[in-house]
Formats: structure tokens, sequence, C-alpha cells
């Protein structure tokens, strides 16, 4: 039957004021989407057509307007600012374009910051850590700075940060966005692999080759659904 739902958006609007005041901006139009745990998604579209803010919701980066956003079986649309922080910390894991490392830490620094954050005491955070850093085979890193990586290292060990809290989601934007070709191709691969284990992941992405690897594509215009396209099968979305 339906598996369990990792994430689950009914009626999302996001409407922004211009910065000059002088219109409101609706980045999103009504949006019903539901992620089955253990699902590949990818968010496709042209600038301006919502995506940013959709991932931004989905990771509960910013709020929405009107709608309901249950994550993991909460609905954070509406809880405190606190709680979702706790929520957001413990249950997603960021992997961002520009990798968003802290240039003074170590490998093995960067990636334990979230735990830091959350009050794990020092010695479960380095076991924690060091269990993610060889998952994405930086071991031989881990007292490395940012400055003395690759891009590649770089981004395997903000995807080692990403999973040290063991979250209940991925969420990737453009995360080859900053490397080769030949790199990118790596990093999906461990992407892929995490999928495998039954990691749900949620990529944005403008690039079709990235795009082709997830098990279903979303694709937003001008703040509406679509496109949903499952298993190489394409259809019209409700809303489009």
């Amino acid at each position: 039957m339906h598996r369990e739902l990792a994430a689950e958006l009914v009626g999302i609007r996001r409407r922004y004021n211009h910065p000059d005041g002088s219109f409101m901006v609706d980045a999103l139009r009504g949006i019903d989407l539901a992620i089955p745990s253990g699902q590949y998604i990818a968010i496709m579209g042209a600038s301006g057509s919502g995506k940013s803010t959709l991932m931004n919701i989905l990771g509960c980066l910013d709020r929405p307007t009107a709608g309901s956003y249950k994550l993991d079986g909460v609905d954070v649309a509406t809880i405190d600012d606190e709680r979702l922080s706790h929520i957001r910390g413990r249950r997603i894991g960021f992997v961002f374009q520009a990798f968003n490392l802290i240039s003074e830490l170590t490998v093995l620094e960067n990636v334990e910051v979230p735990l830091l954050y959350q009050g794990v005491p020092r010695r479960e955070r380095r076991q924690r850590a060091l269990e993610k850093i060889e998952i994405v085979g930086l071991t031989d890193r881990i007292r490395h700075r940012p400055s003395e990586l690759s891009g590649g290292q770089q981004q395997r060990t903000a995807i080692a940060r990403a999973l040290v809290s063991n979250p209940a989601v991925l969420m990737a934007d453009e995360p080859t966005g900053n490397l080769d070709s030949a790199t990118g191709v790596a990093i999906l691969d461990v992407i892929d692999a995490l999928h495998a284990q039954g990691l749900t992941v949620v990529l944005v992405t403008h690039d079709e080759r990235v795009s082709e690897r997830s098990q279903r594509i979303i694709r937003l215009s001008d703040g509406l659904l679509v496109v949903d396209q499952l298993g190489g099968r394409t259809q019209l979305a409700a809303s489009a």
C-alpha cells in the first residue's frame, strides 16, 4: 500500500512584498505535493518559477503564507520558531552549491558542528562524525581544512555534515553546480548510494542529466506545480 510520507504539502502559498513595496509577488500559488519516505525527487523550473522558495519551505528555512506542511508527520507550518529550529536541525540535512564550510575548522570539526549546536557530548559527536566521514570516503582528510581540499572533497564534507544528525530528508540545492563534470558525477554517485540505503532525497537542479538520476521529477512554472513525472511517465499536474 502507500508508504509513509516524509513530507506532505497541501495548498502551499508564499507571497512576498516587492522590495519597494509597490506590489505583492506570489512565489508559490497553491502547491500540493506528497513525498513518500525513501523517494528521490528532483525539483526543476526556470529562474523565478518558485523552486527555491519551495526548497526553502521544504527545508523549514521559510514559512508558507497559507497551507499545511507536514514533515515526518509534524505540521511545521504553524509551530513556534524554537520548535521549528529544533526539528530542522534534527530532521533535515542540507547540501548547498557553495558548500558553506567553516574555513577555520577541519573536516572533522565541520562535520561535528550540527551536533555541537544540539548539545551532543564530545565523544558521541566525534564518533558520529567519523562514521559519516567514512561513508563519504574522506577518512584520510579529517585534519584538513577546506582550503586544502578539492571542490569534490569539500562537497563530500558538506554531505557528511548533512548526514551527521541522521536526518529524515537530505535536501540538496544544485549540489554539483560548482564542480566539474567528473567530480559532479562522483558526488551524485554518493547521493545515489545514500538513497539506495533508504534516505529520502530532495534535489533542486536545472540540469536534466542530474534530474534523470531521480525517481520523480517535479517541474514548477510561475509558482505552480505543472508536471509530475514518475517512472518515465509524464502527466500534467492538476494545478497546471
